[in-house]
């Protein structure tokens, strides 16, 4: 299973680009709730990149807050959306944690 191309750990809590674990959306969030809040987190993300563009530092704080928010909201940052108590390893090297030998399997790098 992946996503652009980047695998997807056998929970389906993370995917990993280039050996980093990145946690993915809340699966039982509504189909239409979603993609709203992707739709959110995409015009959050320009408006980081036009306040940069426009040297804009209030903008560009308000704009990374809005990313934030999406992204809290669709369960990509914040308290994790699964419940038996597993740690969250958001943003950790995948060969550091406990998927490092799935990792490996699946791609033939540690």
């Amino acid at each position: 299973m992946s996503t652009d191309n980047h695998p997807i750990t056998p929970d389906g809590r993370y995917f990993v680009v280039r050996g980093r674990l990145w946690r993915r959306s809340d699966p039982s969030l509504p189909e239409e709730c979603r993609s709203l809040l992707v739709g959110e987190l995409m015009q959050a993300r320009r408006g980081v990149g036009v306040a940069l563009r426009q040297s804009d530092a209030a903008g560009v704080a308000e704009a990374r807050a809005a990313v934030d928010r999406a992204k809290v909201a669709l369960g990509e940052r914040g308290p994790v959306w699964w419940e038996d108590g597993a740690p969250d390893l958001n943003r950790r090297m995948v060969a550091n944690t406990p998927y490092a030998s799935w990792f490996e399997q699946q791609t033939g790098h540690r």
